[in-house]
């Protein structure tokens, strides 16, 4: 090989070196413009999601107020660590609630022993969170398929049972574990927020702004759940894109195939049980931090399987799906279970008395108490239609689109036709 042959090699190394790792904060194209979009949504959100005016019959879609905006973040956040275990590796867990619920004990116990200062409450969350989930998933992970989910499953079963009714001297049982006036906090100065805060600034703090009719919450605690929300989409992007993600990946594809090449997959499928585990817990801290209380019944089985169906709503394996799946399963829970027969007779009292009260019959069974009904139906046409979730079904609506603008002559012809038709 000649001198030149050799300079214009190291020259395309050096090349592809830099395209690898150029990019705004290391990422590339669409991973960017996704990342822009998420920050803007979530800045936005008390925009967003306030559509209808107050005092309006449809102001009962909004969802813009502070407590709803956090779970949608906080679950989200539970949902994207989820997702690098379930939609990289295959494996199924129904044992994040666990990881949820330390998070949150842990969280409520640096305020009870230091202050309401929220950042040493969501870092001893996330290090508890992924010791706990290290012991699990070596235990766990000697086994795959069913047999891998169903003891994650008893571990969760366990935990719950160890918080409700046998280390009640640590979680307070079934009362739950929470912050009084007797704890040392002893960190706490003279003067500083009784309750949650970031140096000073409490989680409950709320500009309200009113415009016309409209009327927007910029709550302090969503926006610092926001920002963590977004980092936390980052990370999880990084990692989608890295070899240790396609190490993932190559697992959930063929991990036989992958022993026969002399990898041993266990370690990166613990590496992502455990990393997944601390998103959990992380979820659980902030949980904690926007309402001082920890519970066992956040570490119960449906917590877990809810988990589940966010993910596989939003689309398992995407990066903003998951996210979608969680804030519509928290809008669902939290709008459509507060329609009440009150709230149709309102809606349908325009009509005559007897169309208004059959239409109030048939809607009744799937609003209020009956929103469950209304999501397990929404789950089983996106799982029979729609097997990549939301996202899935987004990028077919974005395929028609495109399809019409980079069609031929032939084919621009034909979709006006039909258009005109």
């Amino acid at each position: 090989m000649t001198d030149q042959t050799q300079h214009t090699a190291a020259g395309a190394t050096t090349n592809r070196e830099s395209r690898s790792t150029g990019g705004f904060l290391g990422l590339k194209g669409r991973d960017v413009t996704l990342m822009i979009v998420v920050l803007i949504l979530t800045m936005a959100a008390p925009i967003i999601l306030n559509p209808f005016p107050q005092g309006s019959s449809l102001a009962q879609f909004n969802a813009g107020y502070p407590d709803l905006m956090q779970r949608f973040v906080i679950f989200g956040i539970l949902a994207i660590g989820f997702n690098i275990l379930f939609g990289l590796t295959g494996y199924l867990s129904f044992g994040h609630a666990a990881f949820l619920g330390v998070g949150s004990y842990s969280t409520v116990w640096m305020f009870k022993l230091l202050n309401y200062n929220v950042l040493p409450g969501l870092v001893l969350a996330v290090i508890v969170a992924a010791l706990f989930s290290l012991l699990i998933g070596y235990i766990s992970l000697r086994r795959s398929g069913i047999y891998f989910s169903i003891l994650t499953l008893a571990f969760a079963q366990m935990s719950f049972a160890l918080a409700y009714s046998v280390l009640t001297p640590i979680t307070n049982g079934e009362t739950g574990l929470q912050v009084y006036t007797s704890d040392p906090q002893w960190l706490r100065a003279a003067g500083s927020p009784d309750m949650p805060h970031l140096f000073g600034i409490t989680m409950r703090a709320t500009e309200t702004v009113r415009v016309g009719g409209w009327s927007f919450d910029f709550n302090f605690g969503y926006y610092f759940c926001a920002v963590v929300m977004v980092l936390a989409f980052y990370m999880a992007i990084r990692i989608f894109r890295s070899p240790f993600g396609m190490m993932l990946r190559a697992v959930k594809s063929n991990q036989q195939r992958m022993n026969y090449t002399g990898l041993n997959p266990r370690p990166y499928t613990l590496a992502a049980f455990v990393i997944s585990g601390m998103y959990a817990g992380l979820a659980g801290g902030l949980m904690a931090s926007m309402d001082p209380l920890a519970g066992a019944e956040r570490m119960q089985w449906t917590a877990s399987g809810e988990i589940v169906l966010m993910t596989i709503l939003g689309g398992a394996g995407t990066l903003i799906g998951p996210v979608l799946g969680a804030g519509l399963i928290k809008y669902f829970e939290n709008i459509f279970s507060k329609i009440n027969d009150g709230v149709l007779h309102q809606w349908f009292a325009f009509m005559p008395d007897g169309i208004e009260n059959a239409l109030v019959t048939i809607v009744h069974p799937f609003v209020g108490k009956g929103w469950h009904l209304t999501l397990g139906l929404m789950f089983m046409l996106i799982v029979c239609f729609l097997p990549g979730g939301l996202v899935e079904g987004g990028k077919r609506i974005a395929t028609v689109f495109r399809r019409d603008r980079k069609s031929g002559p032939v084919e621009q012809q034909a979709a006006q036709k039909r258009n005109a038709e």
